[in-house]
């Protein structure tokens, strides 16, 4: 899989960032959280990020441009 870095709250590997992928999907790197009360899969996680990171990233624009 080929991934694509779009938006970033930092120039290092450990902060919060939304990637994209060859495959039309998008990762999301950001503190896996728990205690939330939703129903969630086992083969899926919750993660958190700041809400700022989703405004840059429709201020860049999807593909990160």
């Amino acid at each position: 899989m080929k991934v694509t870095k779009l938006v970033s709250t930092c120039d290092i590997k450990d902060c919060p960032t939304i990637y994209a992928t060859d495959r039309g999907t998008l990762l999301v790197q950001g503190a896996p959280v728990g205690g939330h009360g939703l129903e969630i899969p086992a083969h899926e996680a919750v993660v958190e990020i700041p809400e700022q990171l989703i405004f840059d990233l429709i201020r860049k624009g999807l593909r990160g441009a």
